[in-house]
């Protein structure tokens, strides 16, 4: 870490700090002040000091100003202290509410946090929320949201589902939409994966199910939908299927094909856990 890192990471601590409460330093131990008075040193003889032209002192030399990638690693710093912290999905959905250093919040209607119930045994991770998301305020809304009902209807398993064993649980990898639909950059997917991990652990599903390019980016660290779609593999130490997004299904009708292939994998994964 640089200096400017250093310095802007330590004023972001010691602002929480001061957010917490945190008035005044103190010691391990009480100091007694009184009884320090017969060991403090007598007072020295004056020294002569040569007199020097009377010029203003200069001024102090202030910081650098923080560059983006200082205020990238602040924000990153900030999220993942925020998302540590968090005790239960509702205080994590709070926390990421209140959550003010992504830009993309300033340009969303709501922030889309979760749909179903939070004890399923399969979460579904899908890309930032689109438009039909941001009005209503939650994930897989519109037609996208129809055909995810029932892709996963065909194997038993709904969002209004309460029981474990039937149930689903969506969420987003963002929960803010970006500005006219792009994908989110790079920083901002760094920025946000430590609330989408912390949301995973706090719901501790059996199985991850991500859908696009965006939660393989967060949480395999690689793009390619195309390359990792029905291979599973291992995220936070759950088993995961990447999967292609029902927007995706909607535009190339081709490819529902290869997710009713990876829609039995996953039954089948089911029905032996």
């Amino acid at each position: 870490m640089n200096t400017a890192q250093e310095y802007w990471t330590a004023r972001a601590l010691l602002e929480w700090q001061v957010e917490m409460g945190v008035d005044e330093a103190i010691q391990d131990q009480p100091v007694d002040r009184y009884a320090l008075g017969d060991d403090l040193p007598k007072s020295a003889a004056p020294v002569a000091v040569s007199a020097r032209p009377n010029r203003p002192d200069p001024a102090p030399e202030l910081p650098p100003q923080p560059t983006a990638a200082d205020q990238l690693a602040v924000a990153i710093f900030a999220a993942q202290i925020a998302a540590s912290r968090a005790t239960s999905i509702p205080d994590l959905a709070a926390r990421l509410a209140g959550f003010d250093l992504c830009d993309l919040r300033k340009g969303a209607k709501n922030s889309v946090f979760a749909d179903g119930s939070p004890s399923a045994r399969v979460m579904i991770i899908g890309e930032a929320p689109g438009r039909d998301e941001d009005i209503a305020g939650r994930p897989f809304v519109g037609k996208a949201g129809i055909l995810l009902d029932r892709m996963f209807a065909a194997i038993g398993l709904s969002r209004a589902a309460t029981d474990r064993a039937s149930a689903l649980y969506v969420t987003c990898a963002l929960p803010w939409r970006p500005d006219a639909d792009r994908a989110p950059t790079a920083s901002e997917i760094a920025m946000l994966t430590p609330f989408l991990r912390a949301h995973i652990d706090l719901a501790a599903p059996d199985f991850l199910v991500l859908m696009g390019n965006t939660p393989c980016q967060a949480l395999l660290d690689r793009p390619g939908i195309n390359r990792l779609r029905g291979q599973w593999d291992q995220a936070l130490g759950r088993p995961c299927l990447p999967m292609m997004h029902p927007d995706h299904l909607l535009r190339n009708p081709d490819a529902k094909r290869d997710a009713w292939a990876d829609l039995l994998s996953l039954q089948a994964r089911l029905g032996g856990g």
